[in-house]
C-alpha cells in the first residue's frame, strides 16, 4: 500500500514537471516571438525614419539647387562643377548626390556627379524627322510617329502614326496632335519600344552597372561589350527654350528682314561707338538683308568673336516670347551634334575636339565658324545656341546608416528672375543608382566602420 502511494506520488511529480517544462517552453517561445517581432518592427521603423530623412534631404538639396541656379554669375550657363557641391552633401545624418552624365566616357562603372543641361539635347517639339532619325538607335517609324504626335493635323506621314494606329490598341487612345509636355509622354508614341528608349541603362544613371554588362544573365539584355549603350531618353528633351530677352530683361533685336539696320544700329552704336557701328553695318549688305541665324549675322558682320560675345544675347530672329529647342553647341554630346544639319557625323567629332582645346571660347556660337565652312555654318546656325536655361537635378539620397534610399528628378527653368521647378518625378523604383563603391561605403555615412 505504502509502495503504491509512493509510486503515485512520483508519477504526479513527474507530470507536474512535464507541465511546468511545457509552460516554460511556451513562455520562452512567446518571449522570443515578441522579441523578434519587436526587433523587426524596430528595424522597419528605423528604415522608415531613414527613408523620411532621405526624402527631406532631397527636398533640401532641391532648394539648394534652386538657390544656385537663381544666382548664377553668368545667366544661361551651366555652372562649373567646381563651384557647387554634387556628391555626399551632408544634411543631418543623410547624404545626397546629384547624378549627372559624363558624355565623354560610356565605359565607367563609377557615377558622374553634377547638373544636366537640357539644352544639350534634341527637343522633341522642334527637331525635324531627319534630325530625329540621326539619333543612335532611332527608327524611321518612331521618328515619323513623333512628328505626327506633335503636329496639329490628322494626316499620316510616311511611316508615321495617327488615330487609326492608336485606336486599335487596348486600351485605345487618340493621337495627341499637340506638343509634348513631358519626356515620359514619348512612351505613348507608336514604335517607342522600351529597349529603344532606355537601352542598357535600366536605372537611368548613365553608369555601366554590373547587371548592364553581363549579357543575358540578368535584365536588361546587353551585349556585354564593356560600354553602356544608353537609350534615346538620354538625348531628348521637351524643356529647352530661351526667353527672347537680353540679360537686362528687354526685348532682343530682330536682326533680319525689313528695317533690320535701323533696329540694330542703336545696339551697335551703344556697344562699339558710331564709327565702328557704321563699319559693321556697311558689311551687312542692304538695309533689308535677311539672315538665317545669329551665327549667319556674325559671319557677315566681320566682327571679332569677342565683339560678338558682347551683343549676342541681344540678337534674335523672331518676335516670339520664347525661342524653343535650340541645341547648346558648347555642351551637347557628339551623338546630338551629329543630328544637326551642316554638322553631321563628319564634323561632330571636330566640334567636340575644338571645345576641349578652346574652353575660353565657349561664350558664344561664333567659334563654330572656325570649325565649319560657311555653307555648313549657315545650315547649322539655325539650330544652335551657346546658352542653357533648363537644367536637371537628379537627386539621390540615403538616411542614417546608408539606409532608406530615395531618388527624385527635378527639371529647373531659369528663364525668369528666379529658378522654378517645371517637373518633379520619383525614380526610387528604378533601384540603386550610385554605383558599387558607394553601396559598399554606405554604412560609413553615419560613422559606422564595422
Amino acid at each position: 500500500m505504502i509502495e503504491r502511494v509512493k509510486s503515485n506520488g512520483r508519477r504526479e511529480s513527474g507530470s507536474v514537471l512535464v507541465i511546468v517544462l511545457w509552460i516554460t517552453f511556451g513562455i520562452v517561445s512567446l518571449a522570443l516571438y515578441f522579441a523578434h517581432s519587436a526587433s523587426l518592427e524596430l528595424r522597419a521603423a528605423d528604415n522608415r525614419a531613414s527613408s523620411l530623412a532621405a526624402q527631406l534631404a532631397i527636398d533640401g538639396t532641391a532648394r539648394y539647387v534652386g538657390y544656385l541656379l537663381s544666382n548664377l554669375e553668368e545667366p544661361g550657363k551651366l555652372p562649373l562643377r567646381e563651384t557647387y557641391s554634387q556628391k555626399e552633401i551632408e544634411i543631418g545624418e543623410a547624404r545626397t548626390w546629384l547624378i549627372g552624365r559624363d558624355i565623354k566616357d560610356r565605359t565607367s562603372s563609377q557615377p558622374y556627379f553634377g547638373l544636366i543641361d537640357e539644352a544639350s539635347k534634341l527637343n522633341l517639339n522642334t527637331a525635324t524627322v531627319e534630325m530625329l532619325e540621326a539619333l543612335p538607335g532611332m527608327t524611321a517609324g518612331l521618328a515619323a510617329a513623333i512628328v505626327d504626335w506633335r503636329d496639329g493635323d490628322s494626316d499620316v506621314s510616311e511611316s508615321g502614326a495617327e488615330d487609326e494606329t492608336y485606336l486599335r490598341l487596348s486600351p485605345a487612345y487618340h493621337c495627341k496632335n499637340a506638343k509634348f509636355e513631358s519626356l515620359g509622354e514619348l512612351r505613348l508614341v507608336a514604335g517607342a519600344d522600351l529597349n529603344l528608349l532606355f537601352g542598357e541603362d535600366s536605372n537611368m544613371n548613365g553608369v555601366l552597372d554590373k547587371n548592364e554588362d553581363d549579357g543575358d544573365k540578368s535584365l536588361p539584355l546587353d551585349n556585354r561589350d564593356g560600354r553602356l549603350d544608353v537609350g534615346l531618353m538620354d538625348f531628348l528633351t521637351v524643356y529647352s527654350r530661351e526667353a527672347n530677352t537680353n540679360a537686362a530683361g528687354t526685348a532682343r533685336v530682330v536682326v533680319s528682314g525689313p528695317g533690320f539696320a535701323q533696329r540694330v544700329a542703336p545696339l551697335l552704336q551703344t556697344t562699339f561707338g558710331p564709327e565702328r557701328a557704321n563699319q559693321i553695318l556697311a558689311r551687312m549688305g542692304p538695309p533689308n538683308a535677311t539672315f538665317t541665324s545669329v551665327l549667319d549675322f556674325f559671319m557677315r558682320s566681320g566682327m571679332t568673336e569677342n565683339d560678338f560675345t558682347n551683343i549676342q544675347q541681344s540678337l534674335t530672329l523672331t518676335n516670339g516670347a520664347y525661342v524653343e529647342g535650340l541645341v547648346n553647341v558648347c555642351t551637347a554630346p557628339e551623338e546630338v551634334l551629329a543630328c544637326i544639319p551642316g554638322i553631321g557625323t563628319d564634323k561632330a567629332a571636330e566640334i567636340v575636339a575644338y571645345r576641349l582645346a578652346n574652353p575660353d571660347k565657349m561664350n558664344s556660337v561664333a567659334w563654330v565658324a572656325s570649325v565649319l565652312d560657311r555653307s555648313q555654318a549657315v545650315r547649322a546656325g539655325v539650330y544652335l545656341t551657346a546658352h542653357s536655361y533648363q537644367f536637371t537635378a537628379d537627386i539621390a539620397a540615403v538616411g542614417h546608416f546608408g539606409r532608406g534610399f530615395r531618388r527624385q528628378r527635378f527639371i529647373f527653368d531659369t528663364t525668369g528672375k528666379t529658378a522654378r521647378i517645371m517637373q518633379q518625378e520619383d525614380l526610387t523604383q528604378l533601384g540603386w543608382a550610385l554605383g558599387r563603391q558607394t553601396w559598399q561605403d554606405r554604412r560609413q555615412f553615419s560613422g559606422i566602420t564595422r
